[in-house]
This record gives C-alpha cells, sequence and structure tokens, in this order.
C-alpha cells in the first residue's frame, strides 16, 4: 500500500521518481496517462520550435520588396543559418535532458524563441539594417532547430520500447508541421495590420499594396508564451532519466550511433533542407509563380506521413521500411530534375512541385522508420551484452534506454545539418552552373550510399544489427 502511494504522490508532482513504462500494470494505471499529457504539451512547443527556425525560409522571398538589396545568394545563405546553428545546438541540446529534466528544458528551451521573434520583428522595419544583423537573427533562430533533439529525447524516456515508434513519430510529425503552420501562416500575416499601432508601420510595394513584414517574428510571441508556460506546470522530469555528459557521451565509442547519423540525414535532412530551400529554388527556377503560394504543401505532406513512417516501422519493421524509402527518394529526385527549365524547354512547375512533394512525403516515411530503428538497434546490443553476462538486467535496461535516447537526440543533431547544405548546395549550383541538377545528382549519390549502409548493416539476411 504503501509503494502505491508513493507511486502516486510521485506521479502527482512535476518529478517522477518511480517511472516504469515497460511495466503493463505501472503503465496502465498511471503511466500512460502521464506519458499522453506530457507528449501533447511537447507537439506544440516543437511545433513552435520549427516554425521559428525555418520563418527564414519564406522572409527570405519578400525581404527584397520591404526595402532592401541583397543578393539570392546572401537570400539562400540566410534561409540556410538557421539549419547549421540549430544543428550545431542539437549536439548539446541531445544531452540536456538528463542533465537538467525534460520539464525544465522544455519550457526554458521554448521561451528562448522569444529573442529571434522579437528582434526580427524590429529588423525589418529599418531598411539601414545591414545584412550581418540578419545574419545573426537567422543564426538565433537555431534555437528552435536545437529543440528537437532534446524534444525527442525526452519522449523516448516516457514510453515503452514496442511504443516508441508511434510516440516518437507523432512528437515529431506534428511538431514539424510547424514548417507548414509557418509558411502557410507568415504570408497571410504580414498582408495585414495583426497588432495595430503597436505592430509598427507597413512597407508600401511598388504596386500599392502594403507588406507588415515583422509579422512574420511577432506572430509567434504570444503563442511561445503561453506553451512555455504550460510546460513549466504542466510536464515532468524523471528521476530515473538522469545522466551526466559523461555517462552520455559512450555513444561516441558506438558504431550504430554514427551509421544512424548517416541516415538520418539522408531522411531528416532532406526534410528540413527541402522545407528552407523550396520557395527560394522555385522562385529562382519559375519567376512567374509566387511560390508562398505553394511552399506550406511539401512540409505539410512530409510531417503527416512521418507518424505514418513510425507506424510502419512498428508493424513491417524500420530497416525495411528504410531500405525502400531511399529508393523512392531516389526516383523523386529524378523527377524533379526532368521538370527544371533547361535546353529542353521551360520546364514544368505543377510537375516540380508534384515531385517535391513526393519527396517530402518519402522524407517524412524515413524520419519515422529511422527513428524507430534506434531504440532497437540499442536494445539488441544491451541484451546481446546481457546474454555474456557482462551486466545485469537493469543495467542492460537502463543503459539501452539512455544511449536510444543519446543517439536519437545526436542523430537528430546531424541530420539537422542537410537544412544547411541542401539551401546551400542549391545556391552554390546555380551561382556555378545556372541550374540546380548538379546538387539533385549528389543527392541522388548520397541516397544511393544509404541504401547499401541500411542493407548491409540492417535489413539483409545475416545482418548485424537486423532492426
Amino acid at each position: 500500500m504503501g509503494m502505491i502511494n508513493t507511486r502516486l504522490k510521485a506521479a502527482s508532482g512535476p518529478l517522477l521518481i518511480d517511472w516504469r513504462p515497460e511495466d503493463p500494470e505501472f503503465w496502465a494505471r498511471s503511466g500512460k496517462r502521464i506519458a499522453a499529457r506530457n507528449l501533447w504539451i511537447s507537439i506544440p512547443a516543437l511545433l513552435l520550435a520549427f516554425a521559428v527556425w525555418m520563418i527564414w525560409s519564406t522572409v527570405t522571398v519578400r525581404l527584397n520588396a520591404a526595402g532592401f538589396s541583397f543578393s539570392n545568394e546572401q537570400l539562400f545563405l540566410l534561409a540556410a543559418l538557421p539549419s547549421i546553428s540549430g544543428a550545431t545546438l542539437r549536439v548539446f541540446y541531445s544531452f540536456m535532458v538528463p542533465v537538467f529534466g525534460g520539464r525544465r528544458w522544455t519550457a526554458l528551451s521554448t521561451a528562448s524563441l522569444l529573442i529571434p521573434c522579437l528582434w526580427l520583428g524590429f529588423a525589418v522595419q529599418d531598411p539601414a539594417t545591414p545584412y550581418w544583423v540578419f545574419a545573426v537573427i537567422a543564426l538565433l533562430c537555431g534555437f528552435g532547430g536545437g529543440n528537437f533533439a532534446s524534444s525527442m529525447s525526452n519522449i523516448s524516456f516516457f514510453y515503452p520500447k514496442n511504443q516508441q515508434g508511434t510516440a516518437l513519430g507523432l512528437n515529431a510529425g506534428l511538431g514539424n508541421l510547424g514548417v507548414s503552420v509557418m509558411q502557410f501562416a507568415v504570408p497571410l500575416a504580414v498582408a495585414g495590420g495583426l497588432f495595430g499601432t503597436f505592430g509598427g508601420e507597413p512597407e508600401t510595394l511598388s504596386d500599392g499594396s502594403r507588406l507588415w513584414l515583422q509579422n512574420a517574428g511577432w506572430i509567434w510571441v504570444p503563442f511561445i508564451a503561453v506553451v512555455s508556460i504550460t510546460a513549466w506546470f504542466g510536464m515532468n522530469d524523471i528521476a530515473d532519466a538522469k545522466a551526466s555528459f559523461r555517462e552520455q557521451s559512450v555513444i561516441f565509442k558506438r558504431k550504430h550511433n554514427w551509421l544512424m547519423c548517416w541516415l538520418y540525414v539522408a531522411t531528416f535532412g532532406s526534410f528540413i533542407g527541402f522545407s528552407a530551400g523550396f520557395a527560394m529554388l522555385s522562385k529562382t527556377q519559375f519567376p512567374d509563380i509566387n511560390p508562398l503560394q505553394y511552399a506550406f504543401l511539401g512540409p505539410l505532406v512530409g510531417a503527416l506521413s512521418r507518424p505514418l513512417g513510425g507506424w510502419l516501422a512498428d508493424k513491417f519493421g524500420g530497416a525495411r521500411i528504410t531500405l525502400w524509402n531511399y529508393a523512392a527518394m531516389i526516383a523523386g529526385v529524378l523527377a524533379v530534375i526532368s521538370f527544371l527549365p533547361g535546353a529542353n524547354g521551360a520546364g514544368s512547375f505543377f510537375g516540380f512541385l508534384g515531385s517535391f512533394i513526393a519527396l517530402f512525403f518519402f522524407a517524412g516515411i524515413g524520419n519515422g522508420s529511422t527513428f524507430r530503428m534506434i531504440p532497437v538497434i540499442f536494445r539488441n546490443e544491451w541484451a546481446a551484452r546481457l546474454r555474456q553476462g557482462v551486466c545485469t538486467q537493469a543495467q542492460a535496461a537502463r543503459n539501452a534506454s539512455m544511449e536510444s535516447a543519446a543517439v536519437i537526440g545526436f542523430s537528430a543533431a546531424i541530420g539537422a545539418f542537410g537544412g544547411f547544405f541542401i539551401p546551400k548546395a542549391f545556391g552554390t549550383s546555380l551561382a556555378m552552373t545556372g541550374s540546380a541538377e548538379g546538387a539533385l545528382y549528389v543527392f541522388v549519390a548520397y541516397y544511393l550510399s544509404c541504401i547499401v549502409a541500411t542493407w548491409w548493416w540492417y535489413a539483409r539476411k545475416g545482418a548485424e544489427s537486423p532492426c
């Protein structure tokens, strides 16, 4: 009776002293309810993080219309900079939850998004604002990118292994919707004076229309404040999830950590890179089209397909889904190339758009399936050590959970670098050759390498770590 009371008391406060999601009785009685509450607070926090992280993919398209005069290469760089800082921050954020606790870190990291949003709103109102200021704000938007690693690591602690694919897919997939929500909402927000006299003066464009570009940053401020407070008072920290950076750093010696980083760059890196670069690429290739009318569609499809990828991986195996997914992504890239304007004609924007939407769909599927592979790989690794007698069952369970959470966070960090390299590759390819084809063929070669790695280590009969 005393144990039950202790559990109930632990579950009623912010710190969960007794947390055993693998225990069916514990999970049914209170664990599932607590995990669900933390997940459904985590999702809007992550959605806002993605919205702020990718905000420059939309702002760059309208920046020159607001009175600035930056080159295409400078604008592509602004779209890419949040990804390089976000990916770098993810390396550190991936270890923060076991050090500080998921509740504290979610609340504080979400609140940090206020800094770039507020600064952006002031900077775009002054046409004399130098490029380096925008570059700094773009780098600060990387706070949103960093949040993904800690968010995924945190949610992995709350769910039993056989439900992590679905839970992580929901957290990431619905969180990824922030990109699409932003790309849909910002063009609407900048078209009107949402904040009255407090929102500043609009820029009058050459056609007589008005543009409140400051709203691209300020529209998120009240939502960030509300979600930060909700996370602080509504989420939980898990006592058993505590671990130092030194304990977690063992993953750097794990071969499968680096393999999964390589594979995840091809899935999430593609999703976030295409999200960052699609609007600017569309504008350069099809100048008569307004890309902001369509830019939100790809990220929307990719975000919604991510939970499906987690579910398919839970049902059929992560390696199998991941392997065939890379083949589909190669087909998608080749389709994009076929619709680009070039020597054979003006191309087809809607064929280009449809091919990119297919790419986003399969990138989302791969995001879910690769993350499903990670806890299975590390559970198998520690089960093998348990059979060898080098650890106890309790040690194997704890270490498998800790290492898989750390790898989920760290691979998310490395994967985010795709958000920098893809738009930068587009910009470089266009500057050097006048076409994006060179960058796209590099992506095909990379996806081929991922097919080989997935098949050899995880999918073939007799693979080292089938998952």
